[in-house]
C-alpha cells in the first residue's frame, strides 16, 4: 500500500477529513435545494422525512464500518473520521425527527405521543434517536476525560444495539418493499459478525497463553492485620 496512504501528513488528514465533511453535508444541501426548487415531488415532507432518515442509517453504517476496515487495512487515521461521521449521524437522526415533530405533526403532542405508543415502527424509531443523543453528547475529549476511557466505551457500545433498533424501524416503515431495508440488516450483520468474531479471536488467543513457570511467578505477600 502506498505509504503516503499507510500515514497521511497533517495537512493530506485535513483535506481527507474537509471532504469527508462535505460529502456528508451534500445529502442535506441536496434535500434544501430540491425544497427551495420544488423539486421533491407530489409529497415534499414525505420525501425530506424519508431521505433524512435513510441517511442517518447509512452514516450509522458507515461509521460502524471505520473498525473493520482499519483492521482489514492497517489505515489507523480511518478512526480520526469516527467522531466526525457519528456525529453527522446525529444530525440526520435530529432532522428526521425534528421534520416528523414540526412539518408532519405539527406540534401535536398528544397525537405524536399515540404514535409513538400505538405505531412500533415509531416506537423503535423513537428508542433509537434517544439512545443517541447521549452519545452525541458525549462524543468529545472532554466526555471522556470525565467518564473515563472504560466508562466513556461501555455507552458508546451501545450503537450496536441503535442501529438494530434503526434497521428495524425502517423495515417496519416500508412493509411490503423490503429489498432496501434487508440490505442494510444484512450490512449491519456482517460488521456485527466480524466484531464478534474478532472477540472471540482475542479470547482463544488469550487462553492459550500458558501461565508463567512457577519460579517466574511472583510470590504473594499475605499481610494480617494485627
Amino acid at each position: 500500500m502506498n505509504l503516503s496512504l499507510k500515514t497521511p501528513s497533517a495537512t493530506t488528514l485535513s483535506a481527507i477529513k474537509a471532504l469527508v465533511f462535505l460529502l456528508c453535508l451534500l445529502p442535506a444541501a441536496n434535500l434544501a435545494l430540491g425544497w427551495r426548487t420544488d423539486a421533491l415531488g407530489a409529497n415534499p415532507i414525505e420525501t425530506i422525512t424519508r431521505a433524512s432518515g435513510e441517511w442517518a442509517l447509512r452514516l450509522l453504517l458507515i461509521t460502524l464500518a471505520v473498525t473493520p476496515l482499519r483492521r482489514l487495512t492497517g489505515l489507523h487515521w480511518l478512526l480520526r473520521l469516527r467522531r466526525m461521521l457519528g456525529l453527522y449521524v446525529f444530525a440526520y437522526a435530529a432532522a428526521h425527527f425534528a421534520i416528523y415533530l414540526w412539518l408532519d405533526q405539527f406540534f401535536d403532542w398528544r397525537a405524536i405521543a399515540l404514535d409513538i405508543l400505538e405505531r412500533p415502527f415509531i416506537t423503535v424509531g423513537f428508542a433509537a434517536f434517544v439512545l443517541l443523543v447521549p452519545l452525541a453528547a458525549t462524543s468529545n475529549s472532554y466526555a471522556i476525560r470525565r467518564l473515563g476511557g472504560r466508562r466513556w466505551q461501555s455507552l458508546h457500545r451501545s450503537v450496536y444495539g441503535i442501529a438494530i433498533l434503526a434497521v428495524v424501524h425502517f423495515w417496519w416503515l416500508v412493509k411490503a418493499d423490503v429489498l432496501e431495508p434487508a440490505l442494510y440488516a444484512l450490512i449491519l450483520a456482517a460488521l456485527l459478525g466480524a466484531r464478534a468474531w474478532w472477540r472471540e479471536l482475542e479470547r482463544r488467543r488469550q487462553l492459550s497463553v500458558p501461565p508463567p513457570a512457577k519460579h517466574l511467578q511472583r510470590p504473594v505477600i499475605r499481610i494480617v492485620p494485627k
